[in-house]
């Protein structure tokens, strides 16, 4: 699960997107309204979190704007400004929560991930593929009906192709969906989790390499 952190306070800032990260997410930063729209122009996110008070403007209108255009992206607003007026000003943009500061971190963590369980369930709660499944609300996959203990990157990975069964994806691809920008381009890791999946899903793993273009799960020539 990516998710954009747009926050000011760059000690907020950074110790949200490190608990995010601690917890299995993918975390962007952006400090502004201009920083934010253009992460969301080069990047897809499953939850964004929206300071109110943002040097370039209201981050209310930074939503309005999104909405307007059909952005459906789950959002929690997370702010100091905490009256009744501020809140429904809030949920009247277009955001899903509101949290207001100081706040718990466990607190934050939960309602991400609520939201996040929501983006899913409006799109593809389950996805099957061959004897592949994928419960995303459960955050569980089963291979031939077995239970699967994946890390959230695998399931990430394994979701990602699953949604584009027969088509290869360039690591590139997998690392902008999965990863964050704080990952470094250059490293293995997807080939590193890859290997992991295969191990994890057995003899008959439907997940090829394509050289020089990257891999897809092919559930009708299981890799050998």
């Amino acid at each position: 699960m990516r998710v954009l952190i747009v926050e000011d306070d760059g000690d907020i800032r950074r110790s949200v997107a490190e608990s995010l990260r601690a917890n299995g997410f993918a975390a962007d930063e952006a400090g502004s309204i201009a920083a934010a729209e253009f992460s969301t122009s080069v990047n897809d996110y499953d939850v964004v979190v929206v300071d109110r008070g943002l040097p370039d403007g209201d981050g209310s209108e930074f939503v309005a704007s999104r909405r307007s255009n059909g952005d459906s992206t789950p959002t929690l607003f997370l702010t100091a400004r905490d009256s009744v007026d501020d809140k429904v000003n809030g949920f009247q943009a277009g955001g899903d929560d509101y949290l207001v500061k100081p706040f718990a971190m466990a607190e934050l963590l939960v309602r991400v991930r609520a939201l996040g369980r929501r983006g899913a369930n409006s799109t593809l709660p389950r996805i099957r593929v061959g004897g592949i499944e994928i419960d995303r609300a459960r955050a569980e996959v089963r291979h031939d009906g077995v239970l699967i203990a994946l890390t959230s990157k695998e399931r990430c990975i394994l979701s990602v192709l699953a949604g584009r069964v027969g088509t290869a994806l360039s690591r590139s691809e997998l690392i902008e969906h999965c990863w964050d920008e704080a990952h470094d381009p250059m490293s293995n890791v997807v080939d590193v989790h890859i290997a992991s999946l295969r191990r994890k899903l057995g003899p008959g793993n439907p997940i090829r390499t394509i050289r020089g273009v990257g891999f897809l799960l092919d559930v009708d020539t299981p890799a050998t």
